[in-house]
């Protein structure tokens, strides 16, 4: 509401009102955001700057000013209201109720639609956050239905693992490890004969649904 239908209501000056919403706002009571507003409608009308001001404040202005008119501006706040408000269907037409319960029917439908389109990849997310262990990226692969070349080139440029110095061993990098996706362990391999340990990147379940989660389908890796 403008301080000039403020004023409009108390019958009083604009000038005055405005003075008074200023002494209000410069003691903290209230806020309002300057405007402007022309004088009145047809040849001749002018700028006027106007106070902008909530309901609340209004309140107090007009308490500060003419209390006597605080019922004009229930009325007139109401009235505003009104006009605001979303009209109402009439649901005692027949045609205006069978269209309002197709349109309802229509977005159920397509809402089913749209959970049973979520519901697999869902399931699959929970089985595999629901996994015991840790997991191989090798295997990982088979479970995202991807190529174990395909799995290990995505985690290299998402930055998830890297092949570190001459032995070309892929190390999971420290954030994802610390996130909880990655870990290593030492895993007995046969190696010339001989029986040895050898340390390896693993996806943790919660990584294993992370990457499943992001991929959706599969990536395609440059």
């Amino acid at each position: 509401m403008s301080s000039r239908e403020i004023a409009d209501l108390l019958e009083s000056r604009h000038d005055s009102v405005k003075r008074a919403m200023e002494r209000l706002r410069d003691r903290a009571v209230i806020r309002f955001t300057p405007s402007v507003e022309t004088s009145h409608d047809g040849p001749g009308a002018r700028d006027v700057e106007v106070y902008l001001v909530g309901k609340r404040d209004s309140y107090i202005v007009v308490a500060q000013l003419s209390p006597a008119f605080t019922a004009r501006l229930v009325d007139r706040w109401q009235e505003l209201e009104a006009k605001s408000a979303p009209a109402l269907p009439d649901l005692s037409n027949p045609t205006t109720l069978k269209a309002l319960l197709l349109q309802s029917l229509d977005s159920t439908i397509e809402l089913q639609g749209r959970v049973a389109a979520l519901a697999p990849k869902a399931d699959a997310l929970d089985r595999l956050a629901d996994t015991d262990g840790m997991i191989l990226i090798s295997d990982a692969a088979k479970q995202l239905q991807m190529q174990i070349k395909e799995l290990f080139a995505w985690l290299r440029a998402n930055r998830w693992i890297f092949r570190r110095g001459r032995s070309k061993r892929d190390i999971g990098h420290a954030d994802k490890i610390a996130a909880g996706y990655l870990a290593h362990k030492y895993r007995s391999i046969v190696q010339g004969g001989e029986t040895v340990l050898k340390e390896q990147v693993y996806l943790t379940p919660k990584g294993l649904a992370r990457v499943a989660e992001i991929l959706g389908q599969k990536p395609e890796v440059s």
